[in-house]
């Protein structure tokens, strides 16, 4: 084949998650044209992945809340121009939405996609040309993979490769990044546990760094830091800036939050703190060492991620 698309547009874990199928991808048809249609906030994300040629931001999400602008329609328009400018031989919607089979819908090639039981959203799955059947109980990388790899004739390999490479941060002194930040308040846990926790990985001599995303999770950094003696509230900064400072930690420490799959994907030692999902599912996943606690119907004390964090700095 001489160029694919692949339509994965959000949210950010869920790019993260799409990064295996492309390597893969890649690793199959190495020298095909690999296009990743992708929403405009996470662009920079896609970029980072060696094997992806061309990156289409779409701004969907943008889009719906000025749909009556002129303005926007320009946009849509630009974006189907670039969208359309290339044929390409096979189109993978691995995000399995109707907002993302209407984007492989107005590709030109032929278009591929979950069937109607192995998708999120069963309406979906009129605009692809090919149907595949993909198991729904399986981690959200291993649906990627498989759809890729039905679509793209490879059969997924036993290792789960990201391809992301780490370039050099600044810090010299080892450090563990708190993320805090999420998009569901369900998923936060309690600010005195992030305190307990931060105090003790810099008793044991570890730098505390707290990257936030919107005004909120500025303002609870600063409080934590306010209680942390020595953290550091990073500015903020584009994406692909944050992935480096977070994929050059000693140790990564975060709730169910896309950032969480980031150090995931550059196998740092991570901890991962589930409050309302099931990691089994949505849970960070790759070939670092990862600690797990909590769950639905369990809430853990800082005392635990204390433990589990002394297992990953011991080893």
């Amino acid at each position: 084949m001489g160029s694919f698309l692949f339509v994965k547009t959000s949210s950010l874990g869920d790019v993260v998650h799409n990064m295996p199928a492309v390597t893969e991808a890649r690793r199959r048809w190495p020298d095909a044209h690999i296009g990743w249609v992708v929403e405009d906030a996470f662009a920079p994300l896609a970029r980072l992945h060696p094997g992806v040629n061309e990156v289409i931001p779409v701004a969907t999400r943008r889009w719906r809340r000025g749909v009556l602008s002129s303005s926007t329609w320009r946009e849509v328009g630009r974006f189907r121009h670039v969208l359309q400018a290339r044929r390409y031989d096979r189109v993978v919607d691995t995000q399995g939405l109707l907002r993302s089979a209407l984007i492989a819908a107005q590709a030109h090639g032929e278009r591929h996609g979950y069937d109607r039981r192995s998708i999120r959203e069963p309406v979906a799955s009129w605009f692809y040309d090919v149907r595949h059947a993909v198991a729904k109980d399986q981690h959200a990388v291993l649906r990627n993979r498989a759809l890729a790899g039905l679509a793209l004739d490879f059969a997924p390999s036993d290792v789960i490769d990201y391809g992301l490479s780490r370039r050099a941060d600044a810090r010299s002194a080892p450090y563990a990044v708190l993320l805090h930040g999420t998009s569901r308040a369900d998923k936060e846990w309690r600010e005195s546990n992030w305190i307990g926790l931060g105090q003790t990985l810099r008793h044991r001599g570890l730098g505390v760094v707290l990257p936030w995303g919107t005004e909120a999770e500025r303002v609870r950094s600063e409080r934590l830091a306010g209680a942390i003696k020595g953290a550091e509230v990073l500015p903020r900064r584009p994406l692909d800036e944050t992935a480096q400072v977070i994929a050059n930690a000693a140790l990564v420490i975060g709730v169910d939050t896309g950032l969480l799959h980031l150090a995931a994907a550059y196998a740092v030692p991570l901890i991962g703190v589930f409050i309302a999902t099931d990691p089994k599912l949505t849970g960070p996943t790759g070939a670092g060492p990862i600690e797990i606690i909590g769950g639905k119907g369990d809430y853990p004390g800082y005392a635990r991620a204390v433990d589990a964090a002394e297992r990953l700095l011991t080893a």
